[in-house]
């Protein structure tokens, strides 16, 4: 039976003003209905978080707060195969990537943010006068407020917890507006917030859409201190014309059309193993992912085989199968925009070195969104799809002959999320990595992560940066006090 998904207000369920159909992408079954939020609900949503600010919540300790994020972090492991299970529910993904990536990430983020919070000082200056006298300026963070986070469906509970604990952490109330495709989650961590001894408000969810829907109401309320977002760069660009009147500030992390720099010299297994892993987890569908892989020429036929026989020997399937490397895509009408692509790269002269169309996979998975992993040669980056972002399981291979040859095309982009460098000389790695433009750069490895690093990119890519002490400063407001000694 279908479950039925409501917004949660002031930790209440509230009821929307229509419900929408959340659909399986393994086979195409209903999964939810799930309530869409209508301006009531929105409004109320935000009076919700601003009556927590305004509560005890609003005067909890640093150490009441790492406690709360502490006791989050313990109720979703104890509540772990929940939320393997809606996650997989809504994005069709493995099982064991939904267990070892999102869920356990999930846990994590709460608490690393809990430890830098706890572990965060306070910026002091003492100043010498003219006089003799001395002055002390020390800075007191203080919470942004009310933060609308605005999730996507790709990673839709690592995301979210990315965000919402060091929200939680610096003292703000958040209302959450989940992707459409991946409801189920946000949902779940309502109930765990509020079982760990969140007071009510602290933490909101709406349902439903961007235009004319929560979406739109949300990040155009004039009840909203800030907005953070991960999310596709056209929908970034809305929220910037949708604040800007009340000059409110924006945290994003948008799209990607990411490079990897494949040089002679690189260990090959090692790498061949890497750029599988970049192009195709998650079916693609990671803001990281690899989409444009440069080879140096003598190499190319060496890397452009090898990676497509792992690409060949991937498996779709049902999230539960444990031969299943790879899952459908988010939802049909995504599956269409790749598709599109797939036959762009045809008419734009590409060779399809593996893949390329939509897989049978016989009369149970019929209905769901599955697609190839495909790899294309015979492109170069004045190619569509070399410079658009798919967001499927697809790159684009091409050779290079110089150093100076492989940064300048790997930097020929709009976006400048992240790029990842293959070579055993480490002086070219770090070299080539220092001048990439962008805001991640990997050498013989690809997202690995220290939580406290920045996370973020250039250009189309996003504005600011996530990640230990870079998220504490959007979250929070800095009050000077200059005391004269």
């Amino acid at each position: 039976m279908a479950a039925e998904l409501h917004n949660v207000v002031g930790g209440t369920r509230v009821a929307g003003r229509r419900t929408f159909e959340k659909i399986d992408p393994v086979d195409g079954s209903l999964v939810a209905h799930v309530h869409e939020a209508g301006p009531d609900v929105v409004d109320a949503a935000v009076a919700a978080a601003r009556a927590a600010l305004d509560g005890p919540w609003g005067r909890a300790s640093v150490a009441e707060r790492t406690a709360l994020l502490r006791r989050i972090a313990d109720r979703i492991e104890e509540r772990f195969e929940d939320f393997v299970a809606a996650e997989v529910r809504d994005t069709g993904k493995p099982e064991h990537l939904a267990r070892d990536l999102d869920v356990a990430r999930a846990a994590t983020n709460f608490r690393s943010f809990a430890d830098t919070i706890a572990a965060a000082g306070l910026d002091s200056f003492l100043t010498e006068l003219p006089n003799g006298r001395k002055a002390l300026n020390y800075a007191v963070p203080k919470p942004l407020g009310v933060v609308a986070v605005i999730v996507p469906w790709n990673l839709p509970l690592l995301l979210l917890t990315w965000k919402v604990a060091p929200a939680l952490a610096c003292g703000n109330a958040v209302v959450v507006k989940p992707s459409e495709e991946t409801p189920s989650t946000a949902a779940l961590l309502a109930e765990v917030i509020a079982e760990a001894g969140a007071p009510a408000g602290v933490y909101n969810v709406v349902h439903g859409f961007g235009p004319d829907s929560a979406g739109e109401y949300l990040t155009t309320h004039r009840g909203i201190d800030g907005v953070t977002f991960t999310g596709e760069s056209r929908t970034g660009s809305a929220i910037m014309r949708a604040v800007a009147p009340s000059v409110r500030p924006v945290s994003f992390e948008l799209g990607g059309k990411n490079a990897a720099v494949v040089f002679a010299d690189c260990d090959l297994e090692k790498t061949l193993d890497g750029l599988a892993r970049s192009v195709f987890l998650n079916t693609g569908q990671v803001c990281l992912c690899t989409e444009r892989v440069y080879v140096e020429r003598s190499v190319f036929d060496a890397v452009a085989n090898g990676l497509a026989e792992r690409a060949a020997a991937l498996r779709l399937g049902r999230p539960g199968d444990p031969e299943t490397t790879t899952g459908p895509l988010i939802s049909q009408q995504h599956r269409k925009k790749v598709q599109s692509y797939l036959d762009l790269a045809v008419a734009e002269g590409a060779t399809v070195l593996t893949g390329g169309s939509v897989p049978e996979l016989g009369p149970d998975l019929a209905g769901g969104s599955w697609i190839e992993p495909t790899l294309w040669t015979g492109l170069d980056n004045s190619a569509r799809v070399v410079r658009e972002e798919v967001f499927g399981p697809v790159a684009a291979l091409i050779p290079f002959d110089t150093e100076d040859e492989a940064v300048r095309l790997a930097n020929d982009t709009d976006y400048g999320l992240a790029a990842a460098v293959w070579t055993t000389n480490l002086e070219r790695g770090h070299r080539v990595a220092q001048q990439m433009r962008v805001g991640m750069a990997w050498v013989n490895t690809w997202y690995l992560r220290d939580l406290r690093s920045p996370f973020g990119g250039v250009g189309l890519s996003g504005i600011g940066r996530e990640g230990g002490l870079h998220s504490m400063h959007f979250y929070t407001q800095p009050t000077n006090v200059c005391v004269q000694l």
